[in-house]
């Protein structure tokens, strides 16, 4: 699992730049700096240097360098940096001169492999480095941050420690009997057990997980001509979608992702909603239209505020009175023949003069408030939690079913295999390789 040669990759992004970054880390991370940098330094450790980068007699690149000595280092090895003028040439050089040199190039994830390897983080917070640098929205990022800076680690080492309080119980139970009675045993470890089922239970929210990683899923749906392709181009604040007076002009689904208040939102405009009148290409819109309203975080009901509802209007309001569902009163910018008081808090709004867009954004973005915030908000964390809740509620039930005691530790003890499998201290190697191998090369 762990190799102790010398990595070297381009730790910043590819292409034209203001810097390349090339980072290099093992045991040869010093020797590499002397054998290319010139001039020759008596290297102090977290101290940039000016010169230049060459090799074989050719000069490479004019640059900065910096060596991070053991363990004061992002892998807790011996690293170096190169800071180089953004651009391939220039990094690509001083790479293959490193390899020249022996140097092999890093599989993606490997210096964060390395970190957490050698003790400096977690699996959980290694994990939420990858996340922070693939979070698209400030929800997302700032889940990330509180991952990276150790709060997953804290609540799942303070449920570890109040498994290990309630295992120790049954063991002073189980090897002095004398002290304290089976059935005493055997109703604190039901009360703890499932105190702590509950706590695992309640940092689990799948849904704001979901919604902070990959963002709301809002859906604009309507008859035809309501004005919902004029709606997403205005969320977009530019042309997603095509415009016409004529009906089904929108024959599939058109999207467009708005950032509002740090959380993406998906916003999907659907072909319109009726059946007479419709083609076949048009039914099969219609079909999808039907399909993507079943899997919304928010339904978006759009209806024309300037004419009468119409049969589909009605059928679409008793539709969606159970979904999560934001009514929106289009075009008030003319005469208004639906009253907003008939509704069910709608937004009235105009997608010609923006009129309403605020607040409709954010009642959006409402449906998504606490995404993110919960002690858990990644996918692998929450189910070991679950796994862990589900063996705590067994243990709890063998008590209460008058089981033996020794019978309900082994489902404790499963209960601590789940969760050390979150911090990476009871984890198998492909496990290990699998997440890793998500990672960008050089991080």
């Amino acid at each position: 699992m762990f190799s102790n040669d010398t990595i070297a990759a381009l730790a910043t992004a590819p292409g034209e730049g203001g810097i390349a970054i090339v980072r290099v880390s093992g045991p040869r991370a010093e020797e590499m700096l002397n054998r290319l940098f010139v001039p020759v330094q008596l290297w102090e450790s977290h101290k940039m240097y000016y010169g230049h980068v060459a090799f074989n007699g050719e000069t490479l690149d004019e640059c900065m360098a910096v060596l991070f000595r053991s363990p004061r280092s992002y892998t807790r090895e011996d690293v170096a940096e190169l800071h180089l003028h953004g651009g391939s040439w220039a990094a690509g050089s001083v790479l293959n001169a490193l390899y020249a040199l022996g140097v092999r190039a890093a599989e993606p994830g490997e210096f964060t492999k390395r970190a957490f390897l050698n003790g400096r983080i977690d699996l959980s917070r290694a994990e939420a480095v990858m996340a922070l640098i693939s979070a698209e929205g400030g929800r997302a990022a700032r889940a990330a941050l509180r991952q990276l800076e150790g709060g997953v680690s804290g609540f799942i080492r303070q449920a570890q420690e109040e498994l290990i309080a309630l295992l120790s119980g049954a063991a002073a139970a189980i090897d002095y009997p004398e002290e304290i009675t089976m059935e005493e045993a055997a109703a604190d470890l039901e009360a703890g057990a499932r105190r702590l089922a509950e706590k695992l239970d309640a940092a689990c929210d799948e849904r704001g997980a979901r919604i902070a990683e990959q963002g709301l899923e809002a859906v604009l749906c309507g008859r035809p001509n309501v004005g919902k392709s004029s709606l997403l181009n205005a969320l977009a604040r530019q042309e997603r979608a095509i415009v016409t007076d004529i009906p089904g002009t929108t024959r599939d689904i058109i999207r467009a992702d708005v950032m509002i208040d740090g959380l993406r939102v998906h916003f999907a405009d659907t072909a319109g909603l009726r059946e007479e009148g419709a083609d076949v290409i048009e039914r099969i819109g219609v079909d999808r239209a039907r399909q993507a309203i079943a899997g919304a975080d928010v339904v978006i009901t759009v209806f024309n505020a300037s004419e009468p509802l119409t049969p589909e209007d009605e059928q679409l309001l008793r539709d969606t009175r159970d979904a999560p569902r934001i009514i929106a009163l289009n075009q008030c910018d003319r005469e208004l023949v639906l009253h907003p008081q008939d509704f069910d808090n709608p937004v009235v709004l105009s997608a010609k003069t923006n009129e309403g867009l605020d607040l409709l954004e954010k009642r959006v973005a409402a449906y998504g408030a606490g995404a993110g915030e919960s002690a858990l908000t990644q996918q692998r964390h929450i189910r070991l939690a679950r796994e862990a809740a589900q063996a705590l509620h067994r243990a709890a039930d063998a008590c209460a079913n008058g089981a033996p005691v020794d019978l309900a530790v082994i489902d404790l003890q499963e209960a601590l295999s789940a969760l050390g499998r979150v911090t990476g201290e009871q984890v198998d190697e492909k496990l290990i390789d699998d997440i890793f191998s998500r990672f960008c090369v050089g991080k």
